[in-house]
């Protein structure tokens, strides 16, 4: 059994909570509160620009060109594709770019991002993937569930996310990242899978933490 499939067979209550929490289910059937996406879409905004950079740390780490070369293609495909879907809705939010990108992280926003970049920073290229997957991963499954929900797809505001996140080209850059952690783990001894899935672990649940934080609309104490 490869990697990834011994992960999510193994942790699959963990991971099937993201797919359930009331925010991700809210998308799904229109109920959401839009002030709660308008709060979700500016935490996320600061979470891609920090994201981003995981793609570039793997372009560094790379041994071949064609690795690298993916990981240029996921830092593009971030920047350029989601961090645009991401601007767009903030104008149709009356919320400007400058306000984007100067709003203050939330610390669950903060301590996420800090942990994927330290595991990138400081690991291996295989702790790397380990760290960034959960995100690419599960919105790639939670795009695909949510679009069988009869009429998500055309919602006049969670549709386009809906749309982008389910579509082939994301997909496709999510597989590449699965068959990539599955070549890097191959033949692992087990001490060093057990990293990989603890770091794994702690991403998916910061999934969740990222998921509850918006739903909540938490941020700093005053």
């Amino acid at each position: 059994m490869k990697f990834s499939e011994q992960l999510i067979q193994k942790l699959e209550p963990i991971w099937r909570k993201n797919h359930s929490h009331p925010f991700v289910r809210g998308m799904g059937d229109g109920t959401l509160e839009l002030d709660k996406f308008r709060f979700y879409m500016i935490q996320d905004y600061l979470y891609l620009i920090e994201y981003a950079k995981l793609f570039a740390i793997g372009a560094v780490k790379a041994t071949d060109l064609e690795t690298m070369g993916k990981f240029a293609a996921l830092l593009n495909s971030t920047m350029n594709e989601e961090m645009s879907l991401h601007r767009s809705y903030a104008a149709r939010f009356g919320i400007s770019e400058k306000e984007l990108e100067e709003a203050e992280p939330s610390p669950v926003t903060l301590a996420y991002t800090h942990y994927m970049l330290h595991a990138g920073q400081n690991g291996s290229i295989a702790e790397l993937v380990a760290a960034l997957l959960p995100c690419m991963w599960s919105y790639w499954e939670i795009g695909k569930e949510l679009s069988d929900v009869p009429g998500a797809l055309d919602h006049p505001y969670y549709g386009e996310w809906i749309r982008m996140y389910s579509s082939d080209d994301f997909g496709s850059l999510a597989i590449w990242c699965i068959g990539l952690l599955d070549d890097l783990t191959a033949g692992k001894p087990d001490n060093e899978l057990a990293k990989l899935e603890e770091i794994f672990v702690h991403t998916t649940r910061f999934e969740y933490l990222f998921w509850d934080m918006a739903y909540r609309k938490e941020t700093w104490p005053s």
